[in-house]
């Protein structure tokens, strides 16, 4: 902390009579105006005294309190701007859910590459920290989602050796300290009583000092001075260990919790009274939690000290509540039983909101990324119910939330609850096995299940660790759940997907390119066009050749690079690829035009023109796709091509035939309207405010101006090729739709000539299974259904007369050699038939209280083994034996074993031994 000691010395301390003393018991530096102060003033430091006590002078609801903070920065000379969706990565590709406010403007306005919507500026963002999961119910002030109110100014500093999308200074420390002084002064605060924690915050490669604002026990809020980046030669060591050097750019990135700030207003028992007043009482009453006046004024003494709960602070959760329990002067045991049920009450009213959040702005639960983490949320919402007694369909309490929050996709948000939770049941009871195996196992090892194995179980199948202790404590074995359980089980999935980390080196000459001109944005129907070479570069198979201008398409965006060929008057090469780095387009050629020729380039039309067919179709399809099955549809992946072109959507559901249909249909009424596709290139942030962040479907572009494309009533941010007119499409046939991951749909698809081609390949199987069949293509699948019938009727049969010929062989009818085993008798046959048949046999044998042990050669050498209940034969062992004595092997339980080998010639003599095996086993 000391590295960054100067950087709190403000002047506005100064000038206000701050005095900056250290806390003598976490050690961390304050400034307070209170010179009598010891403490920081945060817990575990100090407990909530503001309980009972509002620490505002009115009391407000979340709101009023939002609309009191957005207010007063406007009244301030900020500017408001709405909130951005808490699925951070609609926006970009780095994370996956948003956690802060200053999310809404990273990389692209933090770094400077564009500017902000605003500056300064104010808002109120919703947030989910699925870090804060286990401590959520505990510590009577954590939420798992909660909205962060911010006020933000981008400054650059005057000698900066770059430009920037922004300049100069707005405001910096001091003014950002005043403001949240003024805050609370304007709330009715007893400023006096506020401490400042000196706090260095480091993050995503940045990092700066920054201010903790704790007051009467509460931190409000957290002001963060962004102003360095990690640097190898950097001249600070901040707490995570890196070295860190000043930036040009600097930011004020505050954070003002509303939840808290609308406790403090009310000084509710916890935070959760304040916010979920309407819900807490709904739960509480639903699962019959009632307190005696004593009970209530002891869970109340109790909530003042919860702050010490944290996870964060303590080593162990359950001894910091004995802890508490003593302060109190009440057992453990007895304090837990009140509070508790408590603490699983305030999580599901979080957890609730949580979800609405989530569902509510488009998150479609899944095994992997932000639906992993929803998946997660919703079942630990499940098990917190059924633990504590309520009985409240989930889906009506996470409605209850998403009302409130006024989400327009309540019925969407019912229905994925509803489905995610008998998901849930079924993963359950195919899960339950697996811990009971597991436990026995590590039983026998005398050793508690680790928590690996813990989080896997969890992962794989959905089994909750309480659920695990329950079904180990049958078996005999230990399970120690770790506090931040939920955390660790987050922090496996709280990363993009497919995130590329790591960069290739360019080459020397590569970096003095200008970048491409990109003709085939200006026409895209153009496909000749002049050109200078500016460099070449050879490869192992051939030649990148770079262009100063160009029609050829590069890959991206899931469209396939164009090809066609560059001609001078001496040479014409072929264009095999086209690659586009750094804004530079790279032509991979067979071989090399020269450089500083002048080219003739020519793009493969046919090619073109059905890439482009099938790049339009895929926004048609998907815009389709959402009207169809709803708003909550969103790209998760695409891969155009000449033959076909897929879209992978997120929906919750399998797409059956009759979704099919009407996506088809609706996509080829866009293609016969035959409306203009039309493109243009916003500003980033006015396109953002029309369209929103459904604008990024297929990706996220930089730079302060994108291309947009727009089809119909749909608009992507989008940077492929595109037909002029729908009509230009022809036709769009859907080829198939399938699950590839759970939440994940894939629909296959063919447009113009593809679609043409594709319908008659499925014609052609058609009328040839109408010719077979001999009936008309309209009557194949009667037909079909009629000779599978009756096959299956004939199987059915068939196995009647099996089992009737084992009947009748077990019934004497059978030329098997019968031999004394003991007190019992054996059959002993060769029967060359079918292992259905064989077992048929067997098993009617041991009915008859016989032993069974039949061969046959007919597919290599083979031994079925039927003991009847109660005679002292193991027909595993038997069967083992008799295995052997062919090159093989089997076995299997004592009553039934089968096994074989391949010597077939081995099998006779293998049965005449028969009777002595048994005899053996017997005897063994």
């Amino acid at each position: 902390m000391s590295e960054l000691a100067e950087e709190y010395r403000l002047e506005y301390f100064e000038e206000e009579g701050f005095e900056r003393k250290e806390c003598p018991d976490c050690g961390a530096h304050f400034w307070t105006r209170d010179h009598d102060r010891e403490t920081c003033g945060e817990p575990p430091c100090a407990e909530y005294d503001f309980i009972g006590e509002p620490g505002f002078a009115e009391e407000h609801s979340l709101s009023e309190m939002r609309e009191a903070f957005l207010s007063f920065f406007e009244d301030h000379g900020h500017e408001r701007i709405d909130p951005y969706p808490v699925a951070a990565n609609r926006w970009r590709d780095d994370v996956l859910l948003t956690q802060a406010s200053i999310y809404d403007f990273q990389p692209l306005v933090t770094s400077g590459e564009t500017p902000p919507p605003a500056n300064p500026l104010t808002i109120s963002q919703p947030c989910i920290r699925m870090q804060d999961i286990d401590n959520v119910g505990k510590t009577g002030r954590h939420t798992m989602a909660f909205e962060m109110m911010a006020h933000h100014a981008f400054n650059v500093r005057e000698d900066a050796d770059e430009e920037y999308a922004y300049e100069g200074e707005v405001y910096w420390k001091d003014r950002t300290v005043e403001l949240c002084d003024e805050l609370l002064d304007s709330m009715g605060a007893d400023v006096t009583d506020v401490t400042y924690i000196e706090d260095p915050w480091v993050g995503g490669g940045n990092a700066g000092p920054a201010i903790e604002v704790i007051y009467r026990g509460l931190e409000l809020a957290t002001l963060v001075f962004m102003c360095m980046e990690q640097d190898p030669e950097g001249e600070y060591e901040l707490k995570d260990g890196n070295r860190y050097s000043y930036m040009d750019t600097y930011v004020v990135d505050t954070g003002y919790g509303l939840e808290r700030w609308t406790w403090m207003s009310q000084g509710t028992p916890t935070v959760y009274e304040a916010i979920y007043p309407d819900m807490i009482a709904f739960l509480r009453d639903n699962a019959a939690i009632e307190h005696t006046d004593e009970e209530a004024e002891l869970v109340n003494r109790a909530a003042r000290l919860s702050g010490q709960l944290d996870i964060d602070d303590v080593d162990d959760v359950e001894a910091a509540r004995d802890d508490i329990a003593a302060q109190l002067d009440v057992s453990t045991d007895e304090l837990r039983d009140l509070v508790e049920p408590l603490e699983d009450i305030y999580a599901i009213a979080d957890h609730c909101r949580t979800l609405a959040y989530m569902l509510g702005d488009g998150i479609v639960p899944s095994n992997v990324g932000t639906g992993y983490l929803a998946r997660m949320v919703l079942r630990r919402t499940k098990r917190l119910c059924d633990n504590v007694g309520v009985d409240a369909p989930l889906d009506e309490l996470v409605d209850m939330q998403a009302e409130r929050l006024e989400y327009e996709n309540r019925d969407t948000i019912r229905d994925i609850v509803r489905t995610e939770v008998e998901k849930y049941r079924e993963t359950l009871e195919r899960g339950g096995r697996r811990v009971e195996s597991l436990a026995e196992e590590y039983a026998k090892r005398g050793k508690p299940i680790p928590t690996d194995e813990l989080i896997e179980l969890y992962d794989s199948h959905g089994i909750q660790p309480d659920m695990v202790a329950e079904i180990a404590e049958e078996a005999g074995a230990d399970v120690d759940v770790p506090d931040d359980f939920y955390s660790l089980v987050a922090q496996r999935h709280d990363t993009p997907e497919g995130v590329e980390t790591v960069a290739e080196e360019g080459d020397d000459r590569f970096e003095d390119l200008p970048e491409t001109e990109k003709l085939y944005y200006d026409d895209q129907q153009r496909t000749q066009f002049e050109a200078v070479v500016l460099d070449i570069f050879e490869r192992e198979d051939g030649y990148d050749v770079v262009l100063d201008q160009t029609m050829f398409y590069p890959e991206g965006g899931g469209q396939p690079a164009d090809t066609g060929t560059l001609s001078t008057d001496d040479v014409t090469v072929e264009v095999e690829d086209v690659q586009i780095e750094d804004g530079v387009i790279l032509h991979r050629t067979d071989e090399s035009p020269g450089k500083g020729e002048f080219v003739n380039g020519q793009v493969d039309g046919g090619r073109r023109r059905q890439l482009m067919r099938h790049h339009t179709a895929t926004h048609i399809v998907i815009h389709a796709a959402r009207q169809v099955l709803g708003d909550h549809v969103r790209q998760a992946g695409a891969q155009k091509g000449v033959e076909s072109s897929r879209i992978d959507l997120r929906h919750y559901e399998r797409i059956d035939r009759a979704d099919v249909k009407r996506i088809e249909r609706l996509a080829n009424e866009i293609v016969m309207d035959n409306t203009t596709v039309s493109q243009e290139w916003p500003d980033r942030h006015d396109a953002e405010a029309e369209h929103g962040f459904d604008l990024y479907q297929g990706g996220i572009p930089p730079g302060e101006q994108i291309r947009l494309i727009h089809v119909d009533e749909d608009v992507q941010a989008c940077g492929g090729t595109h037909v002029a007119r729908t009509g230009d499409i022809g036709a769009i046939k859907i080829l198939n739709a399938e699950r590839v991951q759970d939440g994940v749909e894939r629909i296959t698809f063919a447009a113009g000539e593809a679609a043409i081609e594709a319908t008659q390949v499925k014609e052609d199987a058609l009328y040839e299974a109408a010719e077979i069949l001999d009936v008309s293509p309209e009557e194949v699948p009667d037909t079909a259904e009629r000779f599978f019938e009756e096959w299956k009727d004939r199987g059915k049969q068939i196995e009647d007369l099996k089992e009737q010929l084992a009947a009748a062989r077990a019934g004497g009818g059978g030329g098997g050699e019968e031999v004394a085993v003991g007190d019992t008798t054996a059959v002993v046959d060769r029967i060359d038939a079918d292992m259905d048949e064989l077992r048929a046999t067997a098993n009617a044998i041991a009915g008859e209280g016989k032993i069974a042990v039949l061969g046959s050669g007919e597919s290599g050498a083979q031994f079925v083994v039927a003991v009847p209940d109660g005679v002292g034969v193991n027909a595993g062992e038997v069967v083992g034996e008799l295995a052997g004595r062919v090159g093989g092997g089997g076995g299997g339980p004592p009553d039934f074993a089968q096994g074989g080998g391949p010597n077939v010639e081995d099998l006779d003599d293998a049965l005449e031994d028969a009777p002595d095996v048994l005899r053996q086993v017997q005897d063994a």
